[in-house]
């Protein structure tokens, strides 16, 4: 929050529950209150004929349950300072949230689909937008919406980079999104508060293998187990996932037939089912929630005491945001994860994982970790983005903190796109490359040898390659700030 309040760009990695909603709320209605005086607050003067509503401040999220948390909580913060906030997604009419900002809006949470549909019925403007925050960005890239973002940012005439203050969060940022973030952000600072990627302490991990004919037995005995009621009278709040949305509703009715009150949530499911959803289990009512991913992210839900991964993920990422609903806060919680065959190529991720995390490790998983699979190094699976590690490093060079002669957008030496690409040594999409270009010749990320080519040298997932890999090679720089308790000039040059 030191950063953010000094007014400094930000890409925050953080574990699951650790408060990162509270670190961007916080300042923004801060500095949205210090800067009342200029007037504005996002509504129309008296007797304008202006339809289009000018919001200071914008937080993006990647789905309609996180950006209707994000509104409740930023609601809490800003609550009796005279500021509006106001959410806007999909899924549910568009009059109702129109007429809300008509009454005028300062803190706007939205979705990137509704927000591209509002500015383009010009009912909403971002000309006036102070701070932006991206949050779970790297989910909003694993959906699809990187056109939607770059549209929003570059060509909805929203001010410039140098001129707003923007902040990136998630628990994961992966190469692609500092990529993002070099776009995106001015001089920013990278900070990781834990180890990203991780999951937290608080949380007691146990993986039971399974046929797929016995995950019901399994499911229902661990239930059995759990029905205890806690001193205030309810039974522990349990979230099961599975991949499908079809499972989720299967399931949902065969723990009604067997006497477990249960709800469910998917994509399928309208809006207000969801939401209807979300009620019933955080109150208690149905103490049993069965979801697809659209729960994995960014939920808060309270008291959670059990995540069951009755289907695993495909990548061990996604394992971590899922059992990071529970142990939220300061709160212990318990993970239970149902193993199959199947799941061989996520046996190291989650061995190392649970290693990490000091927690009992099945001989079987280690057997398991040891066979040879397709797919890249831990911490990935098959299927992601970059195909193994969480890229919780800053990939900046020093020389690119001040926007030297390393810049990330142009040509020549220390550039992301430019030709020759980062020096010629690691360019990310230069020509040449040298040594680990993204997609360029030799050894590029993309090409032979690269992050997902076949043999060559610095090769990250690939196979049959020769020389080191990309996790044995020395790390990239990274930018730790550092400064005394009760520094408040964040601009020093500790910072830079």
């Amino acid at each position: 929050m030191p950063i953010a309040m000094a007014g400094r760009d930000l890409m925050a990695c953080a574990q699951t529950g650790s408060g990162k909603t509270a670190a961007f709320c916080l300042p923004v209605v801060s500095g949205l209150l210090a800067a009342a005086a200029e007037g504005g607050y996002g509504r129309r003067d008296k007797g304008s004929f202006e339809r289009r509503a000018k919001p200071r401040a914008l937080v993006l999220a990647p789905t309609r349950e996180l950006a209707a948390q994000i509104n409740e909580e930023a609601k809490k913060f800003s609550s009796q300072t005279g500021l509006r906030v106001v959410v806007a997604y999909g899924g549910t009419p568009m009059y109702d949230q129109l007429r809300d900002l008509e009454r005028g809006v300062d803190l706007l949470v939205a979705t990137p689909g509704r927000l591209v549909d509002m500015v383009e019925r010009s009912r909403i403007s971002l000309e006036a937008i102070k701070y932006l925050v991206m949050d779970e960005a790297d989910r909003m890239l694993d959906m699809g919406f990187e056109p939607q973002i770059r549209k929003i940012v570059d060509m909805m005439n929203m001010p410039k980079k140098s001129v707003r203050q923007t902040m990136l969060f998630s628990a994961t940022f992966p190469p692609e999104i500092q990529r993002l973030a070099s776009d995106f952000l001015h001089n920013y600072i990278f900070i990781t508060v834990g180890r990203v990627g991780s999951s937290t302490d608080l949380i007691e991990q146990k993986i039971e293998f399974v046929n797929d004919g016995e995950k019901r037995g399994f499911l229902l005995e661990i239930l059995n187990k759990q029905c205890v009621r806690g001193p205030d009278g309810k039974q522990p709040l349990t979230l099961i996932f599975v991949e499908t949305k079809r499972e989720a509703d299967t399931l949902r009715y065969w723990l009604y037939s067997k006497g477990f009150p249960a709800t469910a949530i998917h994509g399928d499911r309208t809006q207000q089912e969801r939401e209807s959803a979300l009620r019933s289990f955080k109150s208690g009512a149905t103490p049993i929630m069965v979801a697809t991913d659209v729960a994995s992210r960014g939920l808060d839900v309270p008291n959670v005491a059990h995540v069951i991964n009755y289907d695993l993920p495909k990548s061990v990422e996604d394992y971590v945001h899922r059992i990071g609903r529970t142990g939220r806060a300061g709160k212990a919680g318990n993970a239970t994860a149902f193993f199959t065959e199947s799941n061989h190529s996520l046996a190291k991720g989650l061995l190392e994982l649970m290693t990490e995390a000091k927690r009992d490790v099945p001989k079987w998983l280690l057997d398991y970790a040891e066979r040879p699979c397709y797919g890249g190094s831990s911490y990935g699976g098959r299927g992601r983005r970059s195909g193994g590690g969480f890229g919780s490093r800053d990939y900046r060079r020093s020389s690119d903190y001040g926007y030297g002669g390393n810049d990330y957008n142009n040509g020549g030496g220390g550039s992301y796109s430019g030709g020759g690409g980062y020096g010629g040594r690691s360019g990310y999409s230069g020509g040449g490359g040298g040594r680990g270009g993204y997609s360029s010749g030799g050894d590029g990320y993309s090409a032979g040898g690269g992050y997902s080519g076949g043999g060559g040298g610095c090769s990250r997932d690939g196979g049959g390659g020769s020389g080191d890999s990309y996790r044995s090679s020395a790390p990239p720089p990274r930018y730790y700030p550092t400064y005394p308790m009760g520094t408040t000039d964040i601009s020093a040059s500790g910072w830079d």
